[in-house]
């Protein structure tokens, strides 16, 4: 027996989350193509994410995130990973709805710190209190990203498989992974 997916998965939550990893470890189960936003974003704009912030500025990346992610949504059921402010905007919330399902992974804060505490490419975090400011990210983005369709709740013992599976069945439960013969 093989998975249909019914349409494209949409990850989203905070930096740390785990979207990355979960999206490749599903998208391969599922024999599906794993689609990463930002990673498409750097390859339209030739620079890293931190670079366009740099240059161009917070608003300017965030409508090219709006493009990019409308373009990946046009394509067949894939899994697609989005960075962590992508769901805050309600034009990529109504995309997302119309055209795939959005799973949260919802990781607590010292989860997520204990992940990013040591990265040096998140550029939201280039601050003089890191922590402090993810902390206030987290609470500013927790109840927009609690209007996502379905979620899965992250668990600092789960491994990447473990998570994985926890996606899946979710998936499963809503009708979007169908088996077929």
């Amino acid at each position: 027996m093989a998975n249909e997916l019914a349409k494209t998965v949409v990850l989203v939550g905070m930096m740390g989350s785990g979207k990355t990893a979960i999206g490749t470890a599903l998208a391969k189960r599922l024999d599906v193509p794993f689609l990463d936003s930002d990673a498409e974003i750097e390859v339209a704009a030739s620079m890293s994410i931190a670079e366009i912030f740099a240059r161009y500025g917070e608003p300017f990346f965030r409508e090219k995130e709006e493009q990019v992610i409308a373009r990946l949504l046009d394509g067949a059921p894939s899994v697609l990973s989005t960075g962590g402010g992508a769901f805050l905007s309600p034009r990529i919330r109504q995309l997302v709805s119309d055209r795939g399902v959005s799973v949260f992974l919802d990781a607590d804060l010292p989860l997520l710190w204990s992940r990013v505490r040591h990265k040096t490419t998140r550029p939201l975090l280039r601050t003089d209190d890191p922590r402090r400011t993810l902390g206030e990210l987290f609470r500013a983005r927790a109840p927009v990203y609690a209007l996502a369709d379905l979620a899965v709740e992250a668990r600092a013992e789960y491994s990447i498989a473990d998570m994985t599976e926890a996606v899946a069945d979710t998936l499963s439960r809503a009708g979007i992974i169908k088996e077929t013969t």
